[in-house]
């Protein structure tokens, strides 16, 4: 696509959407007031969300724990 209709420019062969994709990983946390360790698969944002707010009550916020 031409530049100035947004693209890199008129030589370009091959346009292809861009992929965004998650920074997933498994991560195994532990959780004082159960006791034990849970490994969860969460992002990277999550994991700074957890060190923020503590693994209980973010992970029960987001339903992976029972009440």
């Amino acid at each position: 696509m031409a530049k100035k209709k947004g693209g890199v420019g008129r030589h370009v062969t091959k346009n292809v959407p861009r992929t965004f994709s998650p920074n997933l990983r498994e991560q195994r946390i532990w959780i004082p007031e159960l006791n034990r360790h849970v490994r969860v698969k969460l992002t990277a944002r999550a994991l700074k969300t957890i060190n923020k707010n503590g693994a209980y009550a973010t992970l029960r916020k987001a339903g992976l724990i029972a009440a």
